[in-house]
């Protein structure tokens, strides 16, 4: 693990990409870092390597597997307890301009041009450690049933997040994704009850990415909908996997899946560009997607592609972590319930500051 930290210090004080990553469930950590500085996109879905979308657009960071050293190293649990950061201090601004945001997202819903619409923000935190290889450390362990990452690029800056949300795993001519939606805070020895809105919200997504896949593919299953625990909360999740007609599909089916309406809405290209229109600020990263293509660098295996949605996330610019958060919006959302599902959503990085 010291020689994997090492060359993270190294790359971000020479100012090279690297991606750096530990998958759900799984003790290995794998780091991808470019040998030079030069930026690459993915432009043919063939290539090997480490991917970062953004939410809007098509210019995907690509950090290429020839160009690259790999580091894989296993880590053992260190009993890491994040403490429970302080009671964050409600920025009344802040509560204001969201809750403005989902009253206006409720009233567009209400007009019945949207099932539903995804309302985001940012707010900045300080970090209490300033070596950024022992914030990463502190994802790790906090967080063993997340994608946890922490990527660089001169493009895009640092960025370090634990998602609990897969886009699409692809083997050969075998997709997986799921489906996610519904946010509540885990409570040891509850069973967690889900409203109708939440229900609704999660069958949404569902819905939309059977019906996206059918162009592309045969076979496709699904479980039920079932309660899954992400780090502090828990969200309704359903497992979907289908068979390719085609490899080649790969990159359609990405781009039809991405933004999932669990970033975005519904109807899907409409929803965007509200979203654009009235959230206020630039969620660059943050909610777009990462992870391998093509690859599997742990084992070596190949025709493996890997992808999570980057949920829970934060920019880190020297002491100051910028942190993203969101939550779904349906007509039956409260403007100032939404405002604390972020707050809760923020202690995923908030703990390991």
């Amino acid at each position: 693990m010291t020689n994997l930290l090492l060359k993270i210090q190294n790359q971000l004080q020479e100012q090279r990409p690297f991606a750096v990553y530990s998958k759900p469930g799984s003790s290995v950590v794998t780091g991808i870092f470019q040998a030079d500085s030069q930026t690459h996109y993915l432009t043919d879905f063939t290539r090997k390597g480490f991917v970062f979308a953004p939410f809007e657009g098509d210019e995907y960071l690509f950090i290429p597997a020839e160009d690259s050293d790999v580091i894989s190293v296993t880590v053992e649990a260190n009993g890491f307890a994040p403490a429970e950061p302080a009671p964050v201090a409600i920025d009344a601004d802040a509560k204001t301009k969201f809750e403005a945001l989902v009253a206006n997202c409720v009233n567009a819903i209400n007009t019945g041009k949207f099932g539903k619409l995804v309302a985001s923000r940012s707010e900045m935190a300080q970090l209490t450690v300033t070596d950024i290889t022992k914030v990463y450390q502190n994802l790790l362990y906090a967080y063993p049933n997340a994608f946890k990452y922490c990527f660089f690029h001169p493009e895009a800056g640092l960025w370090m997040g634990a998602t609990p949300e897969q886009l699409l795993k692809a083997q050969n001519h075998t997709i997986h994704t799921v489906a996610l939606a519904g946010t509540q805070l885990y409570k040891e020895g509850e069973e967690a009850i889900w409203e109708n809105k939440e229900k609704e919200e999660q069958q949404f997504v569902t819905d939309f990415i059977l019906n996206e896949l059918k162009p592309y593919t045969n076979q496709i299953t699904t479980t039920q909908p079932y309660t899954f625990r992400a780090g502090n909360l828990v969200h309704i999740k359903t497992d979907i996997s289908a068979e390719l007609k085609d490899a080649s599909h790969l990159k359609e089916v990405l781009q039809t899946l991405h933004p999932t309406p669990a970033v975005c809405g519904l109807p899907k290209t409409e929803a965007k560009q509200f979203i654009l229109q009235t959230e206020g600020y630039n969620r660059e990263y943050y909610s777009g997607f990462l992870g391998e293509i093509n690859h599997d660098f742990a084992t070596g295996k190949q025709a493996q592609t890997d992808l999570f949605v980057n949920l829970r996330c934060m920019k880190v610019n020297g002491n100051v972590a910028q942190l993203f958060i969101g939550c779904g919006i349906t007509k039956d959302s409260n403007p100032e319930k939404e405002f604390f599902e972020t707050v809760n959503k923020s202690m995923t990085m908030r703990r390991v500051l």
